[in-house]
């Protein structure tokens, strides 16, 4: 079992930065990547960002793009979400989600494993 460790959530004021952590110990070569994904209350689960753990296939939602950064440390088998320049309508619970599909389809479907979720609250 995949197991995924989330952190770095909190409250912060618009236009402030957080970095969420996700770390996978274990991680095993069947995981062929990770995705970030956030759902506000009552709204569906939304793709935000990916990345694989070979090679340089990432992906950035458009509604983060140039915002939002994703990116790994295979040493540590962690993944990070840096998050600037935050807007009240980012307020969300992040998930990091493990796949096995070199797809890397943003969908949550595509997705075997899940952490937790992190709440991410940006006050004006």
């Amino acid at each position: 079992q995949v197991q995924l460790e989330e952190s770095g959530g909190g409250l912060v004021q618009a236009g402030g930065s957080l970095r969420l952590s996700c770390a996978v110990p274990g991680r095993t070569y069947s995981i062929y990547g990770m995705g970030w994904f956030r759902q506000a209350p009552g709204k569906e689960r939304e793709f935000v960002a990916s990345i694989a753990w070979r090679g340089d296939q990432n992906s950035v939602a458009d509604s983060v793009k140039g915002r939002f950064t994703i990116s790994r440390d295979n040493a540590k088998d962690t993944v990070y979400l840096q998050m600037n320049s935050l807007k009240r309508e980012d307020t969300a619970v992040y998930y990091c989600a493990a796949t096995r599909s070199a797809l890397m389809m943003p969908v949550p479907t595509m997705y075997t494993y899940w952490g937790q979720g992190t709440q991410v609250t940006v006050s004006s």
